[in-house]
Formats: structure tokens, C-alpha cells, sequence
């Protein structure tokens, strides 16, 4: 087959394969979740297969312990949060009408070192910011947690998620055996290496990452709760979960906080508190937590991670959402060879 018939064979793939994830996104999410922490125990079930000389027991333990820890973990968090969460929602109002208050001299202050026309344009661009941005937030939503799907969702993890993470955990070497002897020949050897580059930025991003919003989750939650905010605990865990999102995740919590600590607090040192939880919580961060538990080596640039979760929460959901890092890392490694090759051709160098 010559190269130009490869290419459009391989194309025609990709055109089929997002066809499908497009159509099929709906009743997805289960078998990416389930491949995620198929994939995110791999390393943990081969460690302790050498030891049980069994795949399946091994399988069986690790899940277990997995799926206790994560339901013990719910059981006693859930009704911290749902109280936190709704008793947030009705202190709403009130944050509106103080942010209102501390906004409207900024304003008067506008108005009298500005014209009246640059107000306008000022409050024009505001509006067509702001609808533009809530008319996406809504969208995304919409795809993400309303309608039909999200309850199929929310009952196929339940029941369809933990079976399909056993199987293919269980069977990871197979499944992996399989797809290498699918490569063409000719080419086997470069896109193992690729895969293998793939996989690094992967586990290094994601199984990384995980761990790091974990310990900021903590350290946010059991800061802003000692500090005295109210929904301390909700706020905490929220940032942690959205320092997924590099610094997007963290100025959202902030904001948040601030929030709230305008409304309970009227003293100057209580808001220094709160900023101090979130600056040592990034300075643990930059120093400590990424560097070690990440590294630079995963070459995933956060804006482009920004991008890949918005792109892909916007396209395909929730479904997306969890494919979106995964995706970036292949794309991004894919890129850097390309260039790679780039630089070896006769286009680069002339010769």
C-alpha cells in the first residue's frame, strides 16, 4: 500500500472513530470511566499479581479496596456537602446584593472620571462578555449534568462502571498484547515508541495530577474550615477537584471564598486568613506537590489543557471532559514528532 493510501486509510479511521464518540457519547461514560481506573490501577494490580501469582485475584482485591474506599469516603462526606451546598445556595441572594454594595462607589467613581460614552461601551462589552459566557456555562451544563443522559450516567457508574473497570483491569495485558500485534509491521517499532511517550505523559499528568488535587483538596478544605468560612469544607474540596484545571481551578475557589468571607466577615484580618490558606496551598503546590508528584516531563502546556477540557465538555460532555487530557497528551506527542521529523526533512534543512 503506498504512503498516500496510509494516510487516507488512517484518516478515514479518525473521521470513523469521532463519528462514533459524537453518536455513542451519551452512553459512554461508564466504559471511559471504567477503562480510566482500569487504566489509573494497572501499575498497582501488576505489583500485586507477582505476589497472589493470580491476575484475577489481584483484580478482585485491588477493586474492592478501591470501590470501599471511594463509597466510605461518599458516605461520609455527603451530608457535610449537601448541607454545605444548600445552605450556599440560600446565602446567595445576600452575596449578590453585597458584591452589589461593594461595587457601586467603584462604579460612581467610574462614572465621574469617565464620559458617558466610554460607560456605555464599557457596560456593552460587559454584557456581550457576560452573555457569551453564560450562554456557554449553560450549554456545557445542559450536556453535562441535565436531561435524560445524566441519570442513565449517574445509574450506569453505579452499576456498569465497577464491571467494566474489573474486566478490563483483569485483562490489561491482553487487551494491550492485542493492539500491538495489530501495528502495521513496518512501523511497529516507531509507534510503540510513540505509545510508550504517550502513556509517560499520561500516567504523569493523570495519575499525577489525581494525587494532587487530593492533598490540595485537603489542605483547602481543613485550612478555609479551621480559618472559620463558612462552607469551608465544601469550598476546600471544590478547588482541590478544579486544580485539575491549571490556575483556572484555584482563582475560581478564590473567588468563591472571597464570596462568602464578605458576607461573614467584616474584620480585615479574616480575609488575610482566607488568602493565606489559598497562597499556602499554591506555594506547597509550586514547590513541592507538582515538581515531585508531575514533573516537566509531561510537556502539557495549560493552556492547552484549559482548552482540551472546554473543547471537549462542550462537544461530547462528560464524556469529553474525561477524554480531553487523554486526547491533548496524544495529540501533543504526535505533534512533537511530527515537528521531530520536520527538522530531519529536506523541507527544513534544504539539503
Amino acid at each position: 500500500m503506498s504512503r498516500e493510501k496510509q494516510v487516507w486509510f488512517w484518516l478515514t479511521g479518525l473521521a470513523v472513530f469521532l463519528s462514533l464518540l459524537y453518536v455513542l457519547s451519551g452512553v459512554l461514560t461508564p466504559f471511559v470511566t471504567g477503562l480510566a481506573v482500569a487504566y489509573f490501577l494497572d501499575p498497582l494490580a501488576d505489583k500485586l499479581e507477582r505476589r497472589l501469582k493470580s491476575r484475577t485475584a489481584a483484580t478482585a482485591l485491588i477493586l474492592l479496596a478501591f470501590f470501599a474506599v471511594v463509597t466510605g469516603l461518599g458516605m461520609a462526606l455527603f451530608p457535610l456537602l449537601q448541607a454545605q451546598v444548600a445552605g450556599l445556595v440560600a446565602r446567595m441572594p445576600e452575596a449578590v446584593v453585597a458584591a452589589h454594595e461593594l461595587l457601586d462607589p467603584l462604579v460612581t467613581q467610574l462614572q465621574k472620571n469617565l464620559g458617558a460614552e466610554d460607560i456605555q461601551k464599557l457596560k456593552d462589552g460587559a454584557s456581550a462578555f457576560a452573555g457569551s459566557a453564560a450562554t456557554w456555562a449553560i450549554d456545557v451544563l445542559k450536556n453535562l449534568f441535565l436531561g435524560g443522559k445524566a441519570v442513565v450516567n449517574a445509574l450506569s457508574l453505579l452499576f456498569i462502571m465497577p464491571i467494566v473497570a474489573f474486566f478490563l483491569l483483569r485483562d490489561w495485558d491482553k487487551l494491550v498484547s492485542k493492539v500491538d500485534e495489530l501495528l502495521p509491521r513496518a512501523s511497529a517499532a516507531t509507534i510503540r515508541q510513540q505509545f510508550i511517550k504517550i502513556d509517560e505523559t499520561i500516567a504523569g499528568f493523570v495519575r499525577g495530577q489525581a494525587t494532587v488535587c487530593l492533598c490540595l483538596g485537603a489542605i483547602y478544605a481543613v485550612g478555609l474550615t479551621v480559618v472559620g468560612l463558612d462552607f469551608g469544607l465544601l469550598i476546600g474540596l471544590l478547588t482541590g477537584v478544579m486544580a485539575f484545571v491549571p490556575y483556572v481551578g484555584m482563582l475560581i475557589g478564590l473567588t468563591i471564598a472571597y464570596a462568602v468571607a464578605l458576607i461573614q466577615f467584616s474584620d480585615l484580618m479574616s480575609f488575610v486568613l482566607v488568602g493565606a490558606v489559598f497562597a499556602a496551598g499554591q506555594a506547597l503546590d509550586a514547590a513541592f506537590l507538582t515538581p515531585n508528584l508531575v514533573g516537566g516531563r509531561v510537556g502539557l502546556h495549560p493552556v492547552w489543557i484549559i482548552f482540551a477540557l472546554m473543547a471537549g465538555g462542550a462537544m461530547f460532555g462528560f464524556t469529553g471532559v474525561l477524554l480531553a487530557v487523554p486526547t491533548a497528551a496524544v495529540i501533543g506527542v504526535l505533534v512533537r514528532f511530527s515537528l521531530d521529523r520536520y527538522r530531519a526533512s529536506t523541507l527544513y534543512t534544504g539539503s
